[in-house]
């Protein structure tokens, strides 16, 4: 059986449940999407560890009990550099550090902390709360709360994934807990084992290798005592945030430049790899596919019609989507646009939560749709482009991201 959040509740009733709306989830994601990261699973870590805050923060904001010295550590302005490389974002009070460690899974078995929170000394905390993000039913849970001493003493340790981890059963629930413990024993800064400095050579010769582009946060590549010291350092770990960024910025452009699809020879029945014209496509595996298409009065009025099958990973298990994308001229020299993505490979609905964004060539957001619960198809609305202009279409689910970047070059006759 399914529990609700008033079931939950009423079943922990100590753990913190708090209630968002869709808005404040929309605009952590584009807070997310306007700052800079080098990879998909980086802008995912932001996106979550910006939505758990502003609620959190929001949340203690609102109890009655002053907390006047609340702030976010070091500053708002460095935590791109943290979501980068790790997940888990800190707060103080007073003297008290807490970190936020979100998750949007829908269970908790052990809770799991990244190392670097516990052993660089000056980002080492106090406390440290599990948190779960239930994006499609906008809520969130705070599971409880482990102490350093806890962690020090009782975590299991996974050399291989570099994190410490205990049982959820293990965890305090109620907070309240955590707010008496700090009025009747000022916390203390937890005594960690200092770290090896690094000479500047050293430091040169890690940012070299961990500066270069990739999918995922590079902090297990190299033993955990030279990445803890060179993250511990704020100039080091700016100076590492901003070559990964510049190695991506490149790698777009000669991406964009390599792949971009050339809409004016669509025209001509020209299609790039992996595209193909609508009735190619609609093959005997694809008949609700087809049932849908020839449903689509709309869709008829458009010239050209070419479809691609996007895998978003194992989001989608094996199913993937269809990217149907429909153009037809316009008597002010202009084509008319239409893009739409279905189901594939005889699937009925589309994955809930299915983000659809129109992106301008500097990378603005134009139109963005997100699909429900049972939505046949998602669609932009329709749009109209220059003839030299350039556009992208971005699909994201969870923490995959695909991009298929266009441009309509001068029409021949």
């Amino acid at each position: 059986m399914v529990l609700d959040l008033n079931d939950l509740m009423v079943v922990y009733p100590d753990q913190i449940w708090i209630e968002f709306s869709p808005k404040e989830q929309e605009k952590a994601w584009l807070v997310s999407a306007q700052k800079s990261y080098s990879n998909e699973a980086a802008r995912w870590t932001a996106f979550l560890n910006s939505l758990c805050l502003n609620i959190f923060v929001t949340w203690l904001q609102d109890d009655p009990e002053p907390y006047q010295k609340l702030r976010i550590w070091p500053e708002t302005a460095d935590l791109p550099s943290f979501w980068e490389v790790v997940n888990g974002t800190a707060l103080t009070l007073d003297a008290t550090r807490l970190v936020l460690i979100p998750s949007s899974k829908s269970n908790l078995p052990e809770f799991r902390i990244p190392q670097e929170w516990v052993d660089i000394p000056n980002w080492a905390a106090n406390y440290y709360l599990p948190v779960q993000l239930n994006l499609a039913e906008n809520w969130l849970r705070v599971w409880g709360y482990a102490t350093y001493q806890q962690i020090q003493e009782e975590a299991r340790y996974d050399p291989r994934e570099r994190t410490y981890s205990l049982d959820r059963e293990d965890l305090i629930e109620d907070l309240n807990v955590l707010w008496v413990a700090r009025s009747l024993y000022p916390s203390k800064k937890p005594e960690v084992k200092p770290l090896p400095s690094l000479s500047r050579q050293q430091i040169e010769k890690l940012l070299e290798q961990l500066g270069q582009c990739t999918p995922y946060s590079p902090r297990l590549d190299v033993p955990f005592q030279m990445w803890a010291a060179l993250l511990g350092s704020d100039e080091s770990r700016q100076q590492l945030y901003q070559r990964r960024l510049f190695c991506s910025q490149i790698n777009a452009v000669q991406r964009n430049h390599q792949n971009t699809n050339n809409l004016s020879l669509w025209f001509q029945n020209i299609f790039e790899k992996g595209w193909e014209s609508l009735d190619a496509l609609l093959n005997p595996k694809q008949m609700t596919l087809a049932v849908h298409f020839r449903s689509d009065s709309q869709l008829h009025k458009f010239s050209v019609k070419a479809a691609k099958l996007i895998d978003l990973g194992m989001q989608l298990g094996s199913e993937g989507v269809v990217l149907l994308v429909g153009l037809t001229p316009e008597d002010d020299e202009k084509v008319s646009i239409r893009v739409q993505v279905y189901p594939a490979n005889e699937e009925t609905y589309l994955p809930p939560n299915l983000k659809l964004v129109l992106l301008s060539e500097s990378g603005k957001t134009l139109q963005e749709v997100q699909s429900r619960c049972q939505d046949n198809y998602i669609q932009l609305k329709r749009f109209k482009s220059r003839s030299g202009t350039s556009f992208s279409i971005q699909m994201t689910l969870d923490d995959v991201s695909i991009r298929e970047d266009f441009v309509l070059e001068p029409l021949v006759g």
